[in-house]
């Protein structure tokens, strides 16, 4: 005898914890009577494929709520995996017959939250395979090619490796130990690459750290089996969602960075660089033309340059200065360190308030405390019952 799978509709709704603002504030895009924004947290009952018909957790007289248009900043979020787990509801996502029939559900999904992003969003999935019938199923390479058929850009497949996992029993193939953080966008997005390089690159360098995230696993003691790791929701707000938006436009501010002259000790062709520079009593106009003339008359150097796309005369002189004094050293001042020195403002003059994330699958609600302890507001949205119970 088959078990009655559940209906949400039928279900009956549970508060939760939450922080901040009831959901008024959600379709304010703000908090009312406050000068500085502060985060909420907002969690509704209801099916990630439609975001306009939930039920508010924390207000039992609400009724069917909808998430406001253009409110979201970032979606952070973990689907359940293609028969890994039957979580007892109708329709649920996970379930489906077939691998492709489960990436029609997931796009229907991606498609259902476009309307509530703001212009610079973008998504975050993590998803892993699915062995079926003793073959890989491609489920992330299916996700990825519908998606783009839909008009998402994929602008990155992130490798999580695990550092541990579950025992596989496995005899004839080796134990899977990776899986998959999908970056999806419409068009131009928000994007902290400067400030997450500080954070994460090698010994904090600030170089690009690379698509490739080795993560240990971080134990669930609770009903919900398929955890979801802090770091993974961490490095995909610290990337991709704002510090904080104009509550007018919706923009959010931008870090501004400058280069500086200062360059990495660390390394002795940089020391021996600086040596030289000092004996040759090198200015920092020097410095300056070697930036302009190092990247070959493009870019950066159109700063220094005259309106032929040409470095002026002086420019030129200077870079050939300093050319003949540091030698091969020379490469080095081209990679000159930056610094963050604040944040965009805005021309509408409206306050600022935090960016907002939202994990539509949001299980034990780990994007949800990640967000809000990163300063961001977030909202969430389940299923179950039993988990907005437990938040």
């Amino acid at each position: 005898m088959t078990s009655k799978k559940l209906s949400v509709p039928s279900l009956k709704k549970l508060s939760s914890k939450k922080t901040g603002p009831i959901p008024d504030a959600v379709k304010q895009h703000t908090l009312p009577n406050s000068k500085v924004g502060k985060p909420y947290r907002i969690t509704f009952r209801g099916d990630a494929r439609n975001v306009t018909n939930l039920l508010d957790s924390g207000n039992h007289q609400a009724g069917l709520m909808s998430i406001p248009d253009a409110c979201v900043d970032l979606v952070v979020t973990s689907p359940p995996y293609w028969k890994k787990r039957d979580y007892g509801f109708e329709n649920q996502i996970g379930q489906e017959p077939t691998p492709e029939k489960y990436v029609d559900q997931i796009i229907d999904a991606m498609k259902a939250w476009r309307r509530i992003l703001r212009p610079a969003a973008s998504i975050f999935i993590n998803v892993g395979d699915t062995y079926w019938r003793k073959s890989l199923q491609g489920v992330p390479s299916l996700i990825e090619a519908a998606a783009r058929n839909a008009g998402w850009k994929v602008r990155n497949r992130i490798i999580w490796v695990k550092k541990s996992g579950m025992p596989d029993p496995a005899k004839d193939r080796l134990a899977s130990r990776h899986e998959y953080v999908l970056h999806f966008a419409m068009g131009d997005y928000y994007y902290d690459l400067f400030g997450y390089a500080e954070r994460y690159s090698v010994d904090q360098r600030g170089a690009n750290p690379g698509d490739v995230w080795e993560l240990g696993a971080e134990l669930e003691l609770g009903e919900h089996l398929a955890a979801f790791p802090t770091e993974i929701a961490r490095r995909a707000i610290l990337l991709a969602c704002p510090n904080e938006v104009c509550s007018k436009c919706f923009q959010p501010r931008q870090r501004i960075v400058e280069r500086t002259h200062e360059l990495d000790l660390a390394r002795p062709q940089a020391r021996r660089a600086i040596e030289l520079a000092k004996l040759n009593n090198l200015t920092l106009e020097h410095f300056a033309a070697i930036r302009a003339t190092g990247i070959s008359d493009a870019g950066k150097a159109r700063h220094v340059q005259t309106g032929t796309d040409r470095n002026t005369e002086k420019v030129q002189k200077l870079a050939q200065e300093a050319k003949a004094a540091l030698g091969g050293y020379f490469r080095e001042f081209t990679f000159a360190k930056k610094r963050s020195v604040g944040w965009s403002s805005c021309a509408c003059n409206a306050k600022f308030v935090p960016g907002v994330v939202l994990d539509p699958f949001m299980g034990t609600g780990t994007t949800l405390d990640v967000a809000n302890e990163l300063g961001r507001s977030a909202i969430g949205i389940d299923l179950s019952s039993t988990t907005l119970k437990r938040l």
